[in-house]
């Protein structure tokens, strides 16, 4: 039996047994719950409401795609699932070309509640000092990052950007937010905002070297992978948004993907995937994975390390369900699975 379907399978014996059973019985059937698992978010085909959502459990044995359309009367989630949120009991799904960020019960996946106020084409999030940060960045209009307050959903304010800029990546760091005024690796700073004022704090931080590919958070200090015309570069930032050490990675071009587990970085190039330590000062020579080239933009659309596990994904070219592959830290293959269409991020529930 496909490792895909098991859970379905599952879902219709509750449903066969639940039927089965009197009220003289009062049965009981416990409920599907995804907690102590993995989610990933699956973009879904532009223009088309196929986003969702697939679990799988912690073992890798145990998995179910479209997790949402099933707990929420087969309703379709929306278009393009740009990211994804984890915060108490509560998910929040962006969906860029629906205009509209998703809230559900992270464990159970049923609807809690729907933010629309004030979004236009929504990239990114991030939490802090109680508010939802969200980046917006209609292309060849306005760019901005809205404020929602998380109690109770309610729009706060709207923190405008030149309009030459890029709101892109938005992380926490410190208790600040800092914004990634950088796509498609062009562009290269980044832009503080004060949570006690909700307003930008001084003058863009330009990186030293190269164009920004990915900003991410780790114990409380930003770490951005950028890329120069033959080398790349890895930037930490304090809270306070001084750059603080560059990692040169030199004759790896076009470095991205960027994510840190157990103390060391873990990155991409085309279709390979690199490890070093963190405190390391020499590139490493050799990927510790190199994957099935199905073109640079789609062998590995999809990258996130958790727990000492690589997950990558090939999302075929968007023509049919995303393939993962799963690997230890060293680069050595577990298994393989399908998600869903377009599948980007890998999240510990």
């Amino acid at each position: 039996m496909k490792l895909n379907r098991l859970l379905q399978v599952i879902f219709g014996f509750v449903l066969l047994f639940s039927i089965s059973c009197t009220s003289e019985y009062e049965e009981t059937i416990p409920e599907i719950t995804y907690q102590n698992g993995l989610l990933i978010t699956n973009e879904g085909n532009f223009g088309t409401p196929n986003a969702d959502v697939t679990f799988i459990t912690k073992d890798l044995s145990l998995m179910q795609n479209e997790i949402y359309k099933a707990k929420n009367n087969k309703e379709n989630l929306g278009d393009v699932l740009q990211t994804m949120v984890l915060n108490g009991d509560k998910a929040y799904l962006l969906l860029n070309n629906s205009n509209k960020i998703q809230i559900v019960d992270r464990v159970t996946f049923k609807k809690a509640g729907e933010i629309t106020a004030q979004l236009n084409t929504p990239r990114y999030m991030a939490i802090a000092n109680g508010n939802l940060y969200v980046s917006n960045d209609k292309y060849g209009g306005e760019k901005f990052v809205n404020v929602y307050k998380l109690s109770d959903n309610s729009f706060v304010k709207k923190i405008d950007f030149a309009s030459t800029s890029t709101v892109e990546r938005v992380v926490e760091a410190g208790g600040n937010i800092f914004v990634q005024n950088a796509s498609y690796g062009f562009g290269n700073t980044i832009t503080k905002i004060n949570t006690t004022t909700n307003a930008i704090e001084g003058t863009p931080i330009p990186m030293p070297n190269g164009d920004i590919n990915k900003t991410i958070t780790y114990n409380n200090n930003l770490y951005v992978i950028a890329q120069g015309t033959a080398d790349s570069y890895i930037h930490q930032i304090n809270p306070a948004g001084s750059v603080v050490k560059t990692t040169t990675l030199t004759g790896i071009a076009n470095g991205t993907n960027l994510q840190i587990d157990g103390g060391r970085f873990y990155f991409t190039s085309s279709n390979k995937v690199y490890s070093m330590d963190m405190n390391a000062t020499a590139t490493p020579t050799n990927p510790i994975i190199t994957a099935v080239d199905g073109g640079a933009n789609f062998t590995l659309y999809g990258f996130s390390v958790i727990d000492g596990r690589i997950f990558t994904s090939d999302v075929k070219k968007f023509t049919q369900p995303s393939e993962i592959s799963v690997y230890t830290s060293a680069g050595t293959f577990i298994t393989k699975f399908t998600a869903g269409m377009g599948a980007t991020s890998v999240y510990k529930n």
